[in-house]
């Protein structure tokens, strides 16, 4: 039987897949307008963050933290360089992101193998 956080974590992680792959369409059916400029970005960050917490829900913090700081590393290093986005916090948010992954990737339980 599916238990109700799997439902709502399950939701969550499309919502999420949705933002980050049509953001402009997600707003439209929801907001009735079409998402534009700087909201574009900001609407898929959203979406990273929705899949994390669908994966925090269902199965593994640690796993979701990873998986959401290792994304927005990239996303925000992407905009950065091709993305024509560039505010003064840009790249201290995408080094604090890859430090933290870094940390989090050490932190996680080590299998054992022997």
């Amino acid at each position: 039987m599916m238990r109700v956080l799997d439902v709502a974590a399950f939701a969550e992680i499309a919502t999420g897949l949705a933002l980050a792959v049509v953001p402009s369409f997600v707003g439209q059916v929801l907001l009735g307008e079409g998402l534009t400029g700087a909201a574009i970005p900001t609407a898929r960050v959203a979406g990273i963050a929705l899949i994390a917490l669908g994966i925090a829900c269902w199965k593994s913090g640690l796993l979701a933290m990873l998986i959401y700081s290792v994304t927005v590393t990239f996303y925000l290093a992407y905009l950065g360089l091709w993305g024509g986005f560039s505010g003064i916090l840009l790249w201290p948010a995408v080094g604090l992101h890859a430090a933290l992954s870094v940390l989090l990737w050490r932190s996680r339980p080590k299998s054992n193998t022997t």
